[in-house]
């Protein structure tokens, strides 16, 4: 009896101290930061003892374990307690807390440091997107996931493929590198980096990156577009190209809903349907409505073959003109009033462009300098107003408004209304003078070739010379009109017409108080003299 009594003892104690072994095998310390991987379920589980240090726990059908909040599933488990690894065999399975779902066909997962290797039909999705490749290896501990060798991830529409990517499910952003592809059903970009956020669908340029959509192309190196809203900010230099425009910049700012395009910093803007080139510090563009708005040091160019003419101002505006041809007068009969219904004409290719403040133009055969300007490319007509001044050679003409005709960025006529005025400087220093009310000057091949001038009276002051060139006085005289010819650029012949008064002073004996016409003043110190100043 005692011998069967100190048996049961030994059988018992040894039972307690398996059963204590047992629970805190399965339970980790609170100090413990290794967390143990317990058998959830299989429809079977062995033991094999490889060595007295290895043994492995295989379970087979269904197998589920668990460390932490982490599941791992597959048809097949192999378990080495004592490295903390776990093999996983067939329709793999991770549930990362409910946040991060992961499907394979394999895995090794290192539980000590809670990383997952996996290979073959990778599916990882963060309940935004998804991410496919065949080699996936997942930190669960940082929430960092890298794949190499190419994969692909999809979220929603978007579409983005890469040789390699790491992703931070935290900040929910992927950076993927070489051979960087993103479509989406507005979008075509191809780049060697890219940092995208499911998240918000943010795509961020990190890297020279090519985008091709049914509107043109756009060429950055930095900057972020928002796939959601349609908003996209480029940074550095960015150049965008369509089919009749090309828009560069340092920073650019677009707006997909309303077609506003906003360009910071050495911006240019290329309409070649209507051959003109802007440039400017800050240009606003309106896509839709096709109007521009440029200031800060802003520059149009009107560019024609081998002639071009360059305009400086505060501010450049230009629009299309809406034309309303074919209105009807409709009656409505629930107010009772006729109401006008107005019909815009399509592609109406006419344009119109405003300067405002400052204005400079210059031509290889005319400048000028006005406060405002109006040009339509309907006539190729320059207005000019609030004391403009223009220059042809070493002819000055002034008055309240000009009206410059011109053809293929040739001047071919000037009209001057009120406060007219013709300085012709000679080679020798004189300033032939005409004044009147209203100017007309017509050119040929760029420059004046006859002038007439009206007025209550006109008025003239001109150098006349003998056969040998040589000046012999100063002729002052008034009528109702006078006609100045020019050749080779120099004022040769004056004409005046009724009413005719005048007196030739002898070229010794001009009294100083009779050179100049009362509004004289020869303004070329305002004059471009080239057209690097109009960039100034």
């Amino acid at each position: 009896m005692r011998i069967l009594y100190k048996i049961s003892f030994l059988i018992l104690f040894v039972l307690g101290a398996a059963v204590t072994q047992a629970q805190q095998s399965s339970i980790a310390p609170s100090t413990d930061t290794i967390k143990i991987i317990q058998i959830i379920g299989a429809r079977s589980l062995r033991q094999i003892t490889i060595n007295d240090s290895t043994i492995l726990e295989t379970l087979a059908g269904n197998a589920i374990v668990k460390q932490g909040q982490t599941l791992l599933k597959g048809d097949s488990i192999v378990l080495n307690r004592r490295l903390g690894t776990a093999e996983v065999f067939g329709n793999v399975h991770i549930n990362d807390a409910d946040t991060v779902i992961t499907d394979a066909q394999y895995l090794k997962y290192i539980g000590n440091e809670q990383v997952a290797y996996l290979k073959k039909k990778v599916k990882f999705t963060d309940g935004r997107a998804q991410l496919f490749t065949d080699d996936l290896v997942y930190n669960l501990k940082t929430g960092i996931a890298t794949y190499a060798g190419g994969g692909k991830v999809i979220n929603d529409k978007t579409v983005l493929t890469s040789k390699d990517a790491v992703y931070y499910s935290d900040t929910k952003d992927i950076f993927f590198q070489n051979e960087v592809h993103l479509t989406d059903p507005k979008y075509n970009m191809i780049a060697d980096s890219l940092r995208y956020n499911t998240a918000f669908k943010n795509a961020y340029f990190i890297s020279p990156t090519h985008i091709v959509s049914k509107d043109g192309t756009i060429d950055t190196k930095s900057g972020s577009y928002n796939l959601e809203t349609g908003e996209a900010v480029f940074l550095e230099k960015t150049v965008f190209r369509d089919s009749g425009r090309l828009i560069v910049g340092n920073k650019i700012a677009f707006e997909e809903k309303t077609g506003i395009v906003q360009i910071e910093g050495n911006g240019k803007f290329i309409d070649s349907s209507n051959n003109v080139i802007v440039l400017g510090n800050q240009i606003l563009i309106d896509k839709k409505n096709s109007t521009f708005l440029a200031t800060r040091k802003p520059v149009m160019i009107l560019y024609q073959k081998n002639d071009s003419t360059y305009i400086s101002a505060d501010t450049l505006f230009s629009g299309r003109r809406i034309s309303t041809k074919g209105n009807v007068i409709k009656n409505d009969t629930l107010r009772n009033i006729d109401s006008l219904q107005i019909h815009h004409a399509a592609n109406d290719s006419v344009r119109y462009f405003i300067g405002f403040h400052h204005v400079r133009i210059f031509n290889d055969s005319l400048q000028a300098v006005s406060d405002s300007l109006h040009y339509s490319t309907e006539d190729s007509t320059f207005k000019l107003f609030q004391h403009p001044i223009a220059w042809n050679d070493s002819t000055q003409i002034i008055g309240d408004t000009m009206y410059l005709y011109t053809q293929h960025q040739k001047a071919k006529q000037l009209a001057v209304f009120n406060n007219t005025m013709v300085v012709n400087k000679t080679k020798q220093g004189f300033y032939n003078q005409m004044a009147g009310r209203t100017l007309n000057a017509y050119f040929k091949e760029g420059n004046i070739d006859y002038i007439r001038t009206k007025g209550t009276p006109a008025e003239s002051i001109f150098y006349p010379q003998d056969n040998d060139s040589a000046y012999i006085g100063m002729d002052r005289s008034k009528g109702d009109a006078i006609d100045i010819l020019f050749n080779k650029n120099e004022l040769y012949k004056i004409k005046f017409i009724n009413d005719v008064t005048g007196t030739l002073y002898p070229i010794n004996q001009i009294p100083a108080d009779q050179k100049y016409l009362k509004q004289f003043k020869w303004e070329n110190d305002r004059r471009p003299k080239n057209k690097m100043e109009i960039f100034e």
